[in-house]
């Protein structure tokens, strides 16, 4: 048997403060197991720009060699540049019959490049006997041996304890056992899984402290939601040692769901002053947490707390009156903390400081006392009530806040615009032919193109209508798209929003159009696109 290396050892350089709680997003791994949820390469990367900005310290991308996307993925992210996260890919410990310098998992965990590696191993002894079946001291050695293996590569070592509070409360010796050997292992973190997500706080509570007084390693929490406790089950963690927190943004995840970190995130700054994130950071927690699901097409629950439309909205009468006075009054927080606005649901008041702090980011010469500020907000009431959201569509929000200040001209407008379709068989996709007329300045450009269905065509027709005269529209990349009902009582007829994710070499953005015509929404969001683009690069209209 190998000599494992002295606990003394374990404690990773860079251990953070131990007064700040690390935070771990496994949206794109754990997340991506929920039923309905399906990530494209595309919003892999896009969430992680987002949660790198937010500045969460761990951001798990998925299991390495365990398809294509997820090969795809760990490949691409090496030429990312992040600022406040670290990416960690995710695994298993080795098999029973395999040694550590051979097993598949591990060899590609150290493929992925990744700084941080996270595997998880069975803590569980009903796991160990009628799951693996396999000896407790086989499934000893399988974890420290793994962890020892993942750390002489050099990378960051999270040991993940699978099922640690079901077995702790079944064989708590044996349990504690399997955290001694990643500890001995060589660990930087071990985590405490409430996999099956049915634990009480305060039997996480009894686990967590008996695992600080055992364990030198810095411990955390990975939760699942199913008794509804996730959140409460963290941060009670906290409280008794745990360091680290797992969870996902909104709470997506297999069965019921993870701990969501956006309520997590939450509590620690503003309730626990156990930090996380920057309280500068956290004024976008409302930003992501409708980014992610607008990306699925699904709108963010208006009762989701923190980040929903009613978390801080008033109806009551009896409410109405008091926060009117003093907000403390009904609110447990200051909405516009955690991004949000106040909402009084019979007189609702405007986001006119949202829209002066967007001004302020992009750039735009508007204040407070700007007349054009009164105007956009009519503008943005009309269109929210059409169906646009934009959230996910930065582009077309910047767009719209320079032309309502009189600080951005169109590059170009579409006069009309004409689809043909064809399909010579029941299993044929056929092709599409796009007409459009376009007016740059005084000059127009009528033109047609082919394409695999009508918004490919339209896409590559307006590119080729305007290349003569803005040559870099030849660079723009139709990344992915969208399409979400807004409302089904219109059947066929009901309202549409598409929503476009374009790019460059050097940077990424959205655009959003809405009708009820699918092909018309699709030409707004791509004409946005393109203005956007343009803009960006300095161009001056024609």
């Amino acid at each position: 048997m190998k000599t494992s290396r002295p606990s003394a050892k374990k404690k990773s350089d860079s251990a953070p403060d131990k007064n700040r709680v690390s935070l771990y997003d496994t949206t794109l791994r754990d997340g991506s197991q929920s039923e309905d949820i399906h990530f494209t390469m595309e919003d892999k990367l896009r969430i992680v720009g987002e949660l790198d900005r937010l500045g969460v310290d761990y951001i798990e991308g998925g299991w390495p060699g365990a398809n294509p996307k997820d090969i795809e993925f760990f490949r691409r992210i090496r030429t990312v540049p992040l600022h406040n996260s670290r990416i960690a890919a995710f695994g298993s410990t080795r098999k029973a019959t395999s040694k550590t310098s051979h097993d598949p998992v591990l060899k590609a965990l150290i493929a992925a490049g990744t700084p941080v590696v996270t595997i998880f191993g069975k803590s569980w002894s009903l796991h160990v006997k009628d799951i693996l079946d396999i000896s407790p001291a086989t499934n000893i050695e399988m974890i420290r041996e793994s962890v020892d293996f993942l750390k002489q590569s050099g990378r960051e070592v999270v040991y993940d304890a699978e099922h640690f509070f079901d077995g702790f409360n079944d064989d708590p010796e044996f349990a504690l056992k399997t955290l001694k050997a990643a500890e001995e292992g060589g660990a930087d973190w071990i985590v405490l899984c409430d996999t099956n997500g049915g634990s009480l706080p305060w039997n996480v509570e009894r686990a967590v402290r008996a695992v600080a007084r055992e364990i030198r390693v810095p411990i955390g929490i990975h939760a699942h939601n199913d008794g509804e406790l996730a959140v409460a089950n963290s941060l009670i963690a906290v409280n008794n040692g745990a360091r680290q927190i797992h969870g996902t943004i909104n709470g997506i995840g297999e069965r019921c769901g993870n701990a969501n970190l956006i309520s997590v995130m939450a509590n620690l700054v503003l309730k626990m002053d156990r930090g996380g994130v920057s309280p500068k950071n956290l004024k976008n927690l409302r930003h992501v947490a409708s980014f992610l699901f607008e990306l699925q097409n699904r709108p963010l629950p208006k009762n989701q707390a923190f980040v929903g439309d009613s978390a801080f909205a008033h109806k009551a009468g009896v409410h109405v009156h008091a926060i009117r006075k003093n907000s403390r009054a009904y609110e447990h927080i200051s909405p516009e903390a955690v991004g949000n606005t106040q909402r009084i649901l019979l007189s609702e008041q405007s986001g006119r400081s949202n829209l002066i702090e967007k001004a302020r980011q992009y750039g735009v010469p508007l204040d407070s006392d700007s007349p054009e500020i009164a105007r956009l907000l009519e503008i943005l009431k009309k269109l929210e009530n059409q169906g646009y959201q934009f959230e996910g569509a930065e582009a077309s929000f910047e767009l719209l806040m320079r032309s309502g200040s009189g600080d951005f001209r169109p590059y170009f407008e579409i006069e009309f615009f004409h689809i043909l379709m064809d399909q010579k068989g029941h299993d044929s996709e056929g092709l599409s032919e796009a007409t459009i007329r376009v007016r740059v300045g005084n000059r127009h450009e009528h033109t047609a193109a082919l394409g695999n269905g009508p918004v490919n065509a339209l896409d590559n027709c307006l590119r080729k209508a305007l290349s003569a005269f803005y040559p870099e529209v030849s660079s723009i990349n139709l990344l992915d798209y969208k399409v979400r009902v807004l409302s089904g009582n219109d059947g066929t007829a009901s309202r549409v929003r598409v929503l476009i994710e374009s790019g460059s070499s050097s940077q990424k953005w959205g655009t959003v159009g809405v009708s009820e015509n699918v092909i018309t929404a699709s030409l707004m969001a791509l004409k946005d696109s393109i203005d956007y683009w343009l803009l960006k690069s300095g161009i001056k209209p024609f």
